[in-house]
């Protein structure tokens, strides 16, 4: 394919992580290399930066500033959730884009996000190509939740999943410290994919870890979830955690958390419900089931930027995508999301290779946590599961501190000209 000369463009969607920031500093800084982009730009919060023509001049940062991104959580250029229409029924957004593309000659989009930040970025690719503007379209995968198609995992998965299990470790040790009956209900982020849940079982592989896991891939029983909560409480003489996924349902589709709230009811802008709630309402009933205190935790959003617990695993890997995203893009890859493939080296340690998948097949397509994983019971995870997740936690990634407090990148953010 022949040589394509242009600027690039560079986006963030969805919600934060302790790596997309790792990423972009891939993205950003192997194409400010590359003799094929001239200019380098970063969309403010994400495709809506793009629409509205509002984008910074990466080539105006400190270097220094984008090395600190690796170690930085959150989504340093802003995020958004803003789903594009179908463009053969409202084709304005893309007029705009490609209005946008030619008017500072932007021929590289890349776009790191998840499920609907991939079919954001496949409309974006099937219209460019439609319309005969060339540009090379890739996406850079991004997902605490790791449910995303074609790829062994996701970035921000391993830090998370680090985060979670360690807060598990702590809470148990908490929980158990008074001679009284203690019931506590943990409740991890996962809408319809229990990945994240099922780090907690990480926890109890070092001892410290629930006594009952709950994930969405398995329809949620009360009556079962009290027979199991009573049992495991009578057996441990007053003494039950148990994790559930924000997301769990019962054989209806209904959340549990729309048994004690409204929030799940709220939409946002691609159609997904508000959760949060679950462990609230699961602890009122233990309550009076078990007539004993019961503690309701949700990690909530700790467990999305905890970039002072992060796995060096990921760190490295979430960076490495970005920088594989240009490269690929400046051999004359298009329509393609960079993904992980699962192999090993020739000791038979892990080893992580990155390879393409269509965008066409990943957006929009979840992947869970796959049923033989899980106990026959539905409350709990085998081994396969811990050996699927331990290599991705390893290492410690620290931000470097100052005056004890970690220092973060300092964007200059300078609004790119024409």
């Amino acid at each position: 394919m022949s040589k394509l000369i242009g600027n690039a463009i560079f986006g963030q969607s969805g919600g934060p992580t302790s790596v997309i920031n790792a990423s972009a500093a891939g993205v950003i800084t192997e194409a400010l290399k590359s003799d094929c982009i001239n200019k380098v730009y970063g969309a403010a919060h994400g495709i809506r930066g793009m629409l509205e023509e509002k984008f910074y001049d990466m080539s105006m940062e400190d270097p220094k500033e984008l090395e600190l991104l690796k170690t930085t959580p959150s989504s340093a250029l802003g995020s958004v959730r803003y789903k594009l229409a179908d463009p053969d029924k409202d084709p304005t957004d893309f007029n705009r884009l490609l209005e946008v593309f030619k008017k500072y000659n932007i021929r590289y989009f890349f776009y790191n996000g998840g499920n609907d930040s991939m079919d954001t970025c496949n409309k974006v690719s099937k219209f460019m190509q439609k319309v005969g503007y060339e540009c090379r379209v890739i996406g850079v995968p991004k997902t605490i939740d790791n449910d995303l198609y074609g790829t062994d995992h996701c970035p921000g998965y391993g830090s998370a999943a680090k985060y979670i299990a360690t807060a598990t470790m702590e809470v148990y040790h908490d929980a158990r410290v008074y001679d009284t009956p203690m019931v506590c209900v943990l409740e991890v982020m996962g809408r319809n994919a229990g990945w994240l849940t099922a780090a907690t079982a990480l926890a109890s592989y070092k001892g410290a870890g629930p006594d009952l896991i709950y994930l969405p891939e398995i329809d949620f029983d009360m009556d079962k979830f009290v027979a199991d909560c009573k049992r495991v409480y009578e057996k441990n003489n007053g003494k039950l955690i148990v994790a559930v996924s924000e997301g769990i349902h019962d054989k209806n589709g209904k959340y549990i958390s729309e048994y004690g709230s409204d929030l799940a009811k709220e939409k946002d802008s691609f159609g997904h419900a508000q959760l949060g709630g679950a462990a609230q309402v699961l602890a009122s009933v233990l309550k009076k089931e078990l007539n004993c205190k019961a503690r309701a935790i949700e990690f909530s959003l700790l467990q999305r930027c905890a970039a002072h617990c992060a796995s060096a695993t990921d760190v490295e890997e979430a960076f490495t995508a970005g920088q594989k995203a240009v490269q690929f893009a400046v051999e004359g890859v298009t329509d393609r999301m960079v993904a992980y493939e699962r192999t090993t080296d020739e000791n038979g340690n892990y080893k992580c290779n990155y390879v393409l998948v269509n965008l066409s097949e990943v957006a929009n397509t979840e992947k869970k946590v796959p049923r033989e994983w899980i106990t026959e019971d539905g409350t709990g995870l085998k081994k396969e599961f811990i050996d699927y997740a331990l290599p991705l936690i390893q290492g410690d990634s620290r931000p470097p501190f100052e005056n004890g407090l970690p220092r973060f990148a300092r964007l200059k953010k300078v609004l790119a000209t024409k």
